[in-house]
């Protein structure tokens, strides 16, 4: 008896299954950016720029960018709208010598824990408020007056460590491929590529983070 509905069923059963995601296949929407266009994906292997856990999204800048300065604000809504497992992470480009003691002023200040109230004040006081701010007694001058002793940013910012981490990052920055600021680049994997806008850079940022978060 038994056996003679096991077939049915089992057919009935598996008709159910392929109706189901046949349904389920209609309702996906198509992937809203693509692979060539909007992003592609780095050779590997692929590097992070740290061993941390979280899934990593690096704007890669500089003080030195107009770009940058543009940018700022639609990089903090986007650090809000990373969800948790998500991390994001600044690296200094040194791509000339003029953005050299830039990039030195960024480790100073990061070691001194300062980044997260100076960041967006140093690019509007150079290009809003349009101080001279170029050389790094210029650099060192601003942090004095957000309340950094200025000695001790000199110090930190001309040292050994400084320029280690400085040769490092550019390595890095170089095997990410990026050649222009300001870039994202996402878990060391992917770098978004042709956007049309700001918008469009962090809103591509933000689709891939939540992309490599589901796939962990």
């Amino acid at each position: 008896m038994f056996k003679r509905f096991a077939r049915p069923c089992l057919l009935a059963l598996l008709g159910s299954l392929l109706l189901a995601s046949t349904c389920a296949a209609q309702s996906v929407s198509p992937a809203p950016y693509t692979e060539g266009n909007q992003y592609v994906t780095l050779p590997g292997p692929h590097q992070r720029y740290s061993s941390a856990g979280k899934v990593e999204v690096v704007e890669v800048f500089s003080y030195g960018c107009i770009h940058c300065a543009h940018f700022a604000p639609i990089a903090d809504k986007l650090r809000k709208e990373l969800p948790a497992g998500v991390a994001f992470k600044l690296v200094p480009a040194p791509f000339s010598e003029q953005w050299l003691p830039f990039a030195r002023a960024y480790y100073a200040a990061n070691q001194l824990g300062v980044v997260d109230r100076t960041h967006r004040q140093l690019f509007t006081a150079k290009f809003d408020e349009h101080y001279p701010i170029n050389s790094m007694d210029e650099l060192a001058d601003f942090y004095a007056r957000q309340g950094v002793n200025r000695d001790e940013f000199l110090r930190i910012a001309n040292s050994p460590e400084a320029t280690a981490k400085l040769k490092a990052d550019l390595a890095l920055i170089q095997k990410w491929q990026v050649d222009g600021t300001p870039s994202i680049v996402i878990d060391g994997k992917y770098k978004v590529n042709n956007v049309q806008s700001m918008d469009e850079l962090a809103a591509v940022a933000l689709w891939l983070a939540k992309r490599e978060l589901g796939n962990k």
